[in-house]
């Protein structure tokens, strides 16, 4: 047999339903940002890496967009995150640090930047900033 809940129990627990579901307020602003960096990110990948000489994209799901940096030995360097930069912040990046952009994605690459970004030690730029 079935048995009425007490009216204080009854309101305790409608008062606890109430608060869990109006608890949870989504920072708008954020997702909004964070929805325009994927963009910034997404529209340099699928539009300006084909344009880079040794740049390359590895896709690994659910992984933040950084730009990782790898010796001539492929040894790690340097990891760049790039969630919070523009589209032009990431290509004025690239750029600065060496790497040759081609006119169009079938364009040969001048011999004196076949090697590129490659640099002898000592030239690299310093990022401690980034």
């Amino acid at each position: 047999m079935h048995l009425p809940l007490p009216p204080l129990l009854l309101l305790l627990l409608l008062a606890a339903v109430a608060a869990a579901t109006t608890t949870f307020r989504p920072d708008w602003n954020r997702l909004q940002g964070l929805a325009r960096a994927r963009v910034e990110v997404k529209a340099f990948v699928t539009q300006d890496i084909p344009l880079y000489h040794n740049l390359v994209m590895k896709h690994l799901p659910g992984a933040d967009p950084e730009l990782v940096l790898l010796g001539h030995r492929f040894e790690e360097l340097e990891r760049i995150p790039l969630s919070d930069m523009t589209r032009e912040e990431i290509n004025a990046l690239v750029q600065e640090l060496g790497f040759y952009r081609k006119a169009s994605p079938d364009e040969p690459v001048p011999p004196e930047y076949l090697r590129a970004p490659a640099r002898p030690a000592g030239d690299a730029p310093d990022h401690a900033d980034l």
